[in-house]
């Protein structure tokens, strides 16, 4: 089995071939760092990135609405309330094969 762990905006992803993810808002297109490489059960760990390997990436959806996160702020004895919702905007990448 062949899978590696992929640097996106800062936050860590590990992928196979033809699998999805989805990832915090992109602009433009994704560039991923391959910090490491499991191939047939030899790893290769980069320092801080694996060289010679790279990961083909295709964005599904631009622009797509994350869960729904309810903020709720109340104090006691006061009649203070307040409810307000969050929802981020992620982007679905698609990992068609890892180069090595």
């Amino acid at each position: 089995m062949k899978y590696a762990i992929l640097r996106i905006k800062g936050k860590q992803y590990r992928v196979s071939d033809k699998d999805e993810i989805v990832v915090d808002r992109l602009e433009g297109n994704p560039e991923a760092e391959v910090l490491l490489l499991v191939e047939d059960g030899k790893v290769k760990i980069g320092k801080p990135k694996v060289s010679g390997v790279k990961v083909d990436l295709k964005v599904i959806n631009k622009d797509e609405k994350g869960e729904k996160i309810k903020i709720l702020k109340y104090k006691a004895k006061s009649r203070y309330r307040r409810r307000i919702g969050f929802r981020s905007v992620n982007t679905r990448i698609l990992v068609n094969k890892i180069l090595s």
